[in-house]
């Protein structure tokens, strides 16, 4: 039970630590960040899909593919959102440009 309490603990304020950095950081950072995050979750899909594929029982084989394609959804999501954020920087004559190719 105290383990239980310690470790929620430790999450809350990881949580609020992790908004309040966040929150600090200018606009113009958030892509290097989002970048960065990118890499960070590509390990983690390696990882849970290390893991899925050393798995010897039922139950954990299913928390991995769940946990396989959370990180995958995650990463997918996290490209496409820095690719919006980088057409954002781009003039408006550079996205026309692309429109006509």
């Amino acid at each position: 039970m105290t383990e239980s309490i310690a470790l929620l603990t430790i999450f809350v304020l990881a949580a609020f630590v992790g908004v309040e950095v966040i929150s600090k950081v200018s606009s113009t950072l958030h892509t290097p960040l989002m970048s960065g995050a990118n890499a960070i979750h590509g390990v983690i899909l390696v990882g849970a899909i290390i893991v899925t594929g050393a798995a010897e029982s039922t139950i954990v084989v299913i928390v991995g593919l769940l946990a396989v394609v959370l990180a995958t959804v995650n990463m997918v999501g996290g490209f496409v959102v820095t690719d919006r954020m980088l057409e954002m920087f781009k003039g408006p004559g550079a996205r026309k440009k692309e429109l006509h190719k």
